[in-house]
């Protein structure tokens, strides 16, 4: 695949990683909040955690397109570890 794809998969991974950390410390905030707003920690920390979880499936994906689908499953199973 040319560089400008793995660029942009690199952009996209970097953008969630930092979304998905911003999440947790909203997390994060509402559990030491005062007075603690139980119904708004548990929406948070569910949305948080399937947001993480959506985007480690999306990006396992962009990876797996970005370098090229490679047609070998050994090939691709290393492409997507690594």
């Amino acid at each position: 695949m040319t560089d400008a794809i793995i660029q942009a998969y690199r952009e996209v991974e970097m953008a969630m990683e930092r979304y998905t950390l911003l999440l947790d410390e909203q997390v994060k905030a509402l559990e030491n909040a005062q007075p603690k707003d139980k119904s708004k920690l548990e929406r948070m920390s569910h949305g948080a955690r399937a947001m993480r979880d959506s985007a480690m499936i999306y990006l396992s994906y962009a990876k797996f397109v970005a370098y090229g689908m490679p047609e070998s499953p050994d090939l691709i199973e290393e492409d997507l570890q690594g």
